[in-house]
């Protein structure tokens, strides 16, 4: 499989153990991983047996090595990480939510080595010259002016060199504050429509076109857990009407009942074919799977993401209706793990998709 290049911030992730808020368990001890959306699909990717690159900046000092330690320990590659002697590594903190009562992300991200690092630093030519996919969202751009620059001429440059361009919309309200002159919602308009006309393959959840493009589904309402899935290749339709570039269009499909029991699915729309693919299906009609008990939903969206990256460049899995099959498996697995990283294999997700969903220890 060809190189796949992410690009973003990798952050440290703290959170409490369990179930823990975060004014019950400080002073006390909290856990630190490693995370963030691109890294994430960079990882999930090199897991699943892809090869994959990830380009950022973290600290020059012993926190900023052992983040990219990690990475390497899983496989991705790290030498279009830039090292620098300011900034320091982003942090966001993790209130896992329970039946009713939501998860809470509380960010610490401000002047971290991604934001502060112009575009100039990174190496563009040199990092796109045995890819074949480039992969963003809507997150790093949303970080600073330099961060969104830095996206925006990394798009340009994949383009110029004929690599295939991902882009997951990925609206964080929380953070696009760095235009005071501009509210949150129209500053992520402006600045993701300058970067989406250089891309190939857009990736969305339910209500990430209507937060950023203005695009609705019909009477679908997120906060409700309720979505009019019939609308959605319509949504698909619009924003390739804006986009004529866009080829491929993904959105996932959660309907929330509660912070523990989500179902969970996707729809693929191709433009050549002007067809919609739903995923998972039963008896040929779309039928989400229901997951219960949700260990951690943070990175669901970036576990089908890398599945639906790693699928549309393997022969066996490119298809519309295989690929967007195996990344919503394979998303649906990441909600049994805790932590950013989707620990899954291709026989793993494989065997979901053949039906293997009772939970049966192998023996």
């Amino acid at each position: 499989m060809s190189k796949v290049i992410g690009f973003g911030e990798i952050m440290g992730r703290i959170a409490p153990e369990g179930f823990l808020r975060l004014a019950q368990a400080l002073p006390g001890k909290l856990k630190l991983t490693f995370g963030g959306a691109e890294s994430n699909v960079c990882a999930s990717i090199a897991l699943l047996g892809g090869r994959s690159s990830f380009v950022s900046a973290l600290p020059a000092n012993p926190v900023g090595e052992a983040c990219a330690a990690f990475l390497r320990s899983l496989n991705v590659e790290t030498s279009s990480i830039v090292m620098t002697k300011n900034g320091r590594l982003g942090l966001y903190f993790v209130e896992a939510g329970a039946n009713q009562r939501a998860s809470n992300v509380v960010y610490d991200r401000e002047n971290s080595s991604v934001a502060i690092t112009p575009s100039s630093s990174y190496q563009w030519d040199e990092i796109f010259k045995d890819a074949s996919w480039f992969h963003i969202s809507g997150i790093s751009p949303a970080l600073s002016k330099n961060a969104a620059e830095s996206s925006l001429d990394a798009v340009k440059k994949a383009r110029e060199h004929k690599v295939t361009v991902s882009c997951d919309i990925n609206f964080r309200k929380k953070l696009w504050n760095w235009d005071s002159s501009m509210k949150p919602r129209e500053l992520a308009e402006k600045t993701m429509r300058g970067i989406l006309p250089y891309v190939d393959v857009l990736i969305a959840n339910e209500e990430d076109a209507s937060d950023v493009l203005g695009i609705h589904a019909g009477e679908s309402d997120v906060s409700s857990g309720r979505l009019d899935i019939s609308r959605y290749p319509e949504v698909a339709r619009k924003i390739i009407s804006q986009f004529p570039n866009i080829s491929k269009a993904a959105i996932t499909l959660r309907e929330s009942i509660s912070a523990s029991h989500n179902n969970w699915g996707a729809m693929l729309y191709e433009k050549a074919s002007d067809k919609a693919s739903f995923a998972p299906l039963r008896d040929g009609n779309y039928s989400p799977y229901e997951i219960r008990d949700i260990v951690d939903r943070v990175g669901g969206g970036d576990s089908f993401a890398a599945g639906l990256i790693f699928a549309l460049m393997d022969k066996d899995l490119q298809s519309p209706e295989k690929a967007v099959a195996f990344a919503v498996a394979s998303s649906c697995l990441a909600h049994s793990i805790y932590g950013d990283i989707n620990y899954v294999s291709r026989r793993e997700v494989e065997a979901l998709m053949g039906g293997s969903a009772s939970g049966r220890v192998q023996r």
